[in-house]
């Protein structure tokens, strides 16, 4: 039975967190919270069109202390778009820090983290590459232990 793609992510978090995601979701990715059954935690849907594309769940207590990258096994999400200079905005209007790379062959992307320390890759076409990211570039947030070329 062949794939069919991602149905959604699912994001797990305090109860506190919940505001900061949505809005970071929202006015960073542009996503829209929708129905969600009635679950016994508290939780959104966040929805792309008319789809549920990120689930927020509280799974933690108040004093979780976040994300920790050396419990974890998945690394980030990545999502195909377009628009670069609109998206690097976005970003910038809402405060969101996040590094570029340029890697031949593998489109434009940029890389973020979101309110609970998420990784999230966004992939633009490599037409749409920014002259003032060179070729090699790669992003500090994708690759920690290599210096960036910038």
């Amino acid at each position: 039975m062949p794939l069919h793609g991602v149905h959604h992510v699912n994001i797990g978090c305090r109860q506190k967190d919940l505001p900061a995601i949505e809005k970071f979701y929202g006015a960073v990715l542009g996503l829209t919270v929708g129905h969600r059954p009635e679950f016994p935690n508290k939780g959104l849907w966040l929805y792309q069109g008319s789809h549920p594309l990120i689930h927020v769940v509280v799974r933690f207590a108040d004093d979780w202390p976040g994300s920790d990258e050396k419990k974890s096994s998945w690394d980030h999400v990545a999502f195909n778009v377009t628009g670069v200079e609109e998206f690097r905005r976005r970003l910038i209007d809402h405060g969101a820090r996040f590094d570029e790379q340029n890697v031949p062959d593998a489109g434009f992307q940029m890389f973020l983290r979101d309110p609970v320390g998420n990784k999230i890759e966004l992939n633009f076409p490599n037409s749409e590459a920014p002259q003032s990211v060179a070729t090699g570039t790669l992003s500090e947030i994708q690759f920690p232990h290599l210096a960036n070329n910038r």
